[in-house]
């Protein structure tokens, strides 16, 4: 009983040090989820219990001249732009990009992982909306609005559902491909979109910092949640497994 043990936990110690199995990249995944869940716990308890208030009108006003904090810092064209980002992170958008990448996995003959996609993100929307409801913090008083709004702030929808469809999107697209440099490529500009709807709503007045981090938090530990899932099904046989990579037909033969 001893030996089977001591076994077992020598695999277990194998598993996590060497570097290059995939077994340890989940592992760091899974990690990875767990302390992006615990940010967003963190960052929640700070908010209701009002700790966080004086850090986040200073981080609003920064980007708000105080001699007339009306409006954002910067001419009026950056506050079209920031628009244009925010309209990123909306509803519509993140539904076309959505039904966009589910039908080119179900093309590309990963009807299973497109089918994981669409409970990943319908979930994630689900999720959003009932944390929405549950903490029902106001909106930011201190600064005028230059977008419309119809919802609680906390945690920034636009922030969360960003990092719930960019994010998990990107994990999976790339959990389908077998090129680094693809996959490199995917998950950066996922990353990239989700940073960038985010702060769009702190500078437009319409959420408070910690609204954006803690959708960002959340957001992410769903993204990797949803990575190692995908992972897991691939090896056992339940989702299709990555694209490999096409040959170059252009390559030179030997000759004999």
């Amino acid at each position: 009983m001893v030996a089977n043990s001591m076994q077992q936990l020598r695999s277990f110690i194998g598993l996590v040090v060497q570097p290059h199995l995939p077994e340890r990249k989940l592992l760091l995944t899974m990690a990875l989820s767990a302390f992006a869940l615990w940010v967003f716990v963190a960052v929640s308890d700070e908010m209701l219990e009002g700790d966080s208030l004086r850090l986040d009108k200073w981080l609003l006003m920064l980007f708000r001249d105080p001699a007339a904090p009306a409006l954002p810092l910067g001419p009026a064209w950056v506050r079209e732009v920031m628009r244009d980002i925010t309209a990123l992170g909306s509803t519509f958008v993140l539904l076309v990009v959505t039904i966009a990448s589910i039908g080119f996995l179900a093309l590309t003959k990963n009807r299973r992982a497109a089918l994981l996609v669409l409970v990943a993100v319908l979930g994630g929307m689900l999720l959003s909306s009932l944390l929405k409801a549950g903490f029902d913090r106001a909106r930011p008083d201190v600064v005028m609005h230059t977008t419309r709004v119809y919802s609680a702030s906390f945690p920034s929808g636009h922030a969360m559902m960003s990092a719930v469809v960019y994010l998990t999107l990107g994990a999976l697209l790339a959990a389908t491909q077998q090129g680094t440099r693809l996959k490199v490529y995917i998950l950066g500009l996922s990353a990239f979109l989700t940073l960038i709807v985010g702060m769009s709503r702190v500078y437009l007045g319409v959420h408070w910092p910690t609204d954006v981090l803690a959708g960002w938090a959340l957001g992410a530990s769903w993204a990797m949640a949803c990575w190692s899932v995908m992972v897991w099904l691939q090896r056992r046989g339940d989702v299709e497994p990555p694209t490999p990579e096409p040959k170059d037909h252009l390559a030179p033969t030997r000759s004999v």
